[in-house]
Parts: C-alpha cells; sequence; structure tokens
C-alpha cells in the first residue's frame, strides 16, 4: 500500500461511502494522510482554518502549501487577532505591523476580532485601515482595543452588512440624529463602554432590527441623578442589564422574551409595552419598585438569587403567570415580612410547576407550616434543594418536599464548599448526607445529584 502513487490513493478515497471511512483509512500511514489532506477541497480548509482559536495559528497552518495559502487567502471568513498570543518580544508597532498583515491577507472575512491588551499604547491608523479593509463583508465584529487617539468603530466599521456588534473598553460620544443607521444589525453587546443616556438612546434608535442587547460594567451618563436610563424598541428580544450604576430604568419593548437583570441597586424597573416576555432572571439585585408589565401570559421561568425585594409586589407581579413552569427562588430576602406570603405559598400558588429551586432559609415555625400543610406539587419532576445554613431540619425538609412531589423524577442538592466551617458543622453535614442517602433508598426511581460550588 505504501508503494501505490499518490493519484491511485484519491480515486480510492473518492469511492469510498463516507467521512468516517475516508478518515480512518487516511489515518493508516504519512502518504494516505497526504492524500487524503490533498483531496481536500480549497472551501473545506477555509473552514478548518477558521476554526482555529487565534490569527497566529491560522497562520502558521496556512504556510504549509500553496493549496492552504489559496485557502486562507479566498476562503477564511472568521479570525481573531489578540495581542496576547504573540511572543511578548514583539512591540506595538512591530505587533500593529503584523495585524495589518494578517488581517489583509484574508479577502472574505465575515468574522473578526481584535483584542489589544491594556498595557501597550496602540496607534490608531492601523486599527483603521483593517476595519475599512473589511468593512464591505464583515457580520461579527467584536473590538477591545485602546487606542490614541481613540477610534470610532460606528463609524469605521460596516454599518450595511453588520449583525454582531461587541465592543469593550471604549467611549461613545456625540452620536448624531442622523447617524448611519445599522439596517442589519441584530445583537449589540456594549462592555466597559462610557455613553450618555440620551446617546444609547440615540445608538438604539439606530439598529431598526436589534433582537439582543447586553450592557454590562456600563458607565452611563444622565443630565440628573433623577433621570432614568429610557431604552425603547419594537424589536427587541433579549437584554441583559448588568453592574450598571443608575438610579431608574424605563424599558419600552414590546416583543421582549427574555430579561435578564444582574449586580444592581435601583430604585425602580419598568418595563412598558404589551410584552411577550418568558424567561425573568434576577440575579444580585436590590430594588425598590419592580414593574415588568400587566400582561404575563407568555411567562415560563422566573429565575430569582439574592434579591432584596418586597414580597406582596414580587407575588402580585408573577402571580399573573399562568403559563409558569420553572420556579427558582435562592437568597430572596423580602423587606416587607408577612405571615401569609413566604416562598413556599408563592410556589403552591402555581399547580402547572414542573422545576422547582429552593432555599433552606426558612424559621421552624414556617418549616413546620409548610410540611404540615396539605397542598401538594402534582405536576413537579425536577427538585433543586440548596441550604445556606446547615441545620438538622435540613433533611426533614427535604423529606417533606419529596412526600409533596409524587411524581418527582430528578433531585438536586446544592452545597457550598466552604474552608471555614467548624467540626460540628462538617459532623452535622455528614449526618445530613448520610439521611439524604438513607431517605432516597425508598426512592430509588428518583434521580439524586449532589453539586457543589
Amino acid at each position: 500500500m505504501e508503494h501505490l502513487p499518490v493519484e491511485i490513493i484519491d480515486g480510492i478515497f473518492s469511492r469510498l461511502g463516507s467521512a468516517r471511512d475516508v478518515a480512518a483509512a487516511s489515518a493508516t500511514c504519512r502518504k494516505w494522510r497526504e492524500a487524503y489532506i490533498k483531496q481536500l477541497p480549497v472551501e473545506v480548509i477555509g473552514n478548518i482554518l477558521s476554526r482555529l482559536e487565534s490569527a497566529r495559528v491560522a497562520v502558521l497552518v496556512s504556510a504549509t502549501c500553496r493549496k492552504w495559502r489559496e485557502a486562507y487567502i479566498k476562503h477564511l471568513h472568521t479570525l481573531s487577532f489578540n495581542s496576547n498570543d504573540w511572543p511578548c518580544s514583539i512591540n506595538p508597532r512591530q505587533l500593529e505591523t503584523i495585524m495589518i498583515k494578517v488581517i489583509f491577507g484574508a479577502k472574505g472575512l465575515q468574522h473578526l476580532s481584535i483584542h489589544l491588551d491594556t498595557f501597550h499604547e496602540f496607534l490608531d491608523g492601523p486599527i483603521i485601515a483593517c476595519l475599512l479593509h473589511t468593512s464591505g463583508t464583515l457580520l461579527s465584529l467584536s473590538y477591545n482595543a485602546l487606542t490614541t487617539p481613540a477610534v470610532n468603530v460606528l463609524d469605521k466599521c460596516g454599518q450595511e452588512k453588520l449583525e454582531v456588534l461587541v465592543l469593550d473598553y471604549k467611549s461613545l460620544t456625540e452620536i448624531k440624529p442622523s447617524y448611519k443607521i445599522f439596517t442589519c444589525l441584530i445583537a449589540l453587546s456594549l462592555r466597559h463602554v462610557k455613553i450618555s443616556a440620551f446617546d444609547l438612546t440615540r445608538l438604539l434608535g439606530a439598529c431598526p432590527r436589534i433582537e439582543s442587547l447586553t450592557l454590562d460594567a456600563m458607565e452611563i451618563v444622565t443630565s440628573d441623578s433623577h433621570s432614568p436610563m429610557e431604552l425603547s424598541s419594537t424589536t427587541l428580544k433579549f437584554l441583559l442589564l448588568k453592574s450598571i450604576v443608575v438610579d431608574k430604568i424605563v424599558l419600552e419593548a414590546d416583543n421582549l422574551e427574555s430579561l435578564h437583570l444582574n449586580d444592581l441597586n435601583l430604585d425602580s424597573f419598568e418595563l412598558i409595552g404589551k410584552s411577550n416576555l418568558e424567561h425573568l432572571k434576577i440575579h444580585d439585585v436590590i430594588v425598590s419598585y419592580l414593574n415588568i408589565g400587566e400582561y404575563l401570559g407568555h411567562l415560563k421561568i422566573v429565575d430569582v438569587s439574592n434579591v432584596t425585594i418586597m414580597v406582596l409586589q414580587f407575588y402580585h407581579m408573577i402571580s399573573r403567570a399562568s403559563k409558569l413552569r420553572t420556579l427558582r427562588l435562592r437568597g430572596v430576602v423580602f423587606e416587607d415580612e408577612d405571615e401569609m406570603i413566604n416562598s413556599e405559598f408563592i410556589i403552591v400558588s402555581f399547580p402547572e410547576l414542573k422545576h422547582i429551586a429552593l432555599s433552606y432559609e426558612s424559621s421552624n415555625e414556617l418549616l413546620y407550616n409548610w410540611l404540615k400543610s396539605s397542598s401538594m406539587l402534582e405536576n413537579v419532576d425536577v427538585l433543586e434543594l440548596r441550604f445556606t445554613v446547615i441545620s438538622e431540619n435540613f433533611g426533614q425538609w427535604i423529606s417533606g418536599m419529596i412526600e409533596k412531589s409524587p411524581n418527582l423524577k430528578k433531585l438536586v442538592i446544592h452545597d457550598t464548599l466552604s474552608k471555614t466551617r467548624i467540626p460540628e458543622e462538617h459532623q452535622m453535614l455528614a449526618n445530613i448526607n448520610l439521611f439524604i442517602v438513607s431517605l432516597m433508598s425508598k426512592y430509588i426511581h428518583i434521580d439524586l445529584q449532589f453539586v457543589y460550588d
């Protein structure tokens, strides 16, 4: 077989029935591997190069032969240029030259990522040249670079075809009313970006087809501390707001399906519109007034953890969610204590729930009342239970939850690994685990999992 000409091996490959057979045959020896590589269409090689982790690796691999160089030039569609992938001995001017050669070497780039470290000073010229070179073909751009002077990425990237834009560590100013519209932009992500609330409104208005918006660790400049951050879009479906320092947020979005609020301290949050909201996620939030709309007929998932909120307001808000199927309540602090409304009361208010996640934080009295009640969780098939304080009653709580869930299929016990626990706590934890294992011997049909964070 080693003596067969490469052309004959090519013919054998072309007659094999599947890619799996070709791959198995090509693994037999070096000559067969060479024939396999030679047989690959140049478009396939371009796809292989596009899946490599970095531009440096893509350049090195494409230098192996003429066919691979051709694939790089004509069929490379995805490229990630990260300054951390190159040797530390290369200074910023050399790195800029390499970046221009690498990016200019590919004629049909559709997805480009440029991430330059913040320890060196880079010039704006090479960045502008690369953005202009790719503006006619680019579908997505991820940009994180501090240059002198700063580059106005919104002016230089291709607005006509761009669908995804991710900006990091950037100051955006003077968004003009006549600003060139991003007619195809579907997803916009701004991280560590400084922008005025007024300019952010204008930028969102320049994206008539936007469906996904992420605002993370933003510095929002408002006219005064009492002015709300106002966002409006008729096409927006997904919104993530994280680590934003503002007091009030007003969102107008008729077609919003998923809303994530994370690491916020707000006076008020208000969602205005008809709303198609299906997924509400609130983590690490303190909010005095929360309103996510009047109609919640589509809401299926509510995920709340480490949140301080008014209990009556929260219950009134989600009580309208007739299609709610998943409810997670972990580390929720209700500012206005109410003997009648607690986590357990909220859960039994939704008889169609299939997935429940709870934390053990109740007092013994509330636990006792919950366990002796006649309410059942008929449709629940997944339970996630977490204890934030170690208590012997935790095992009793688990047992009661299982008994109230006759159709349970999966039980997940969450715990947090901690080195600060005293010996008594470790012994109590061991006793709880033994109790759970013993308890589950009666429910062998239930899938039991332990998860340690």
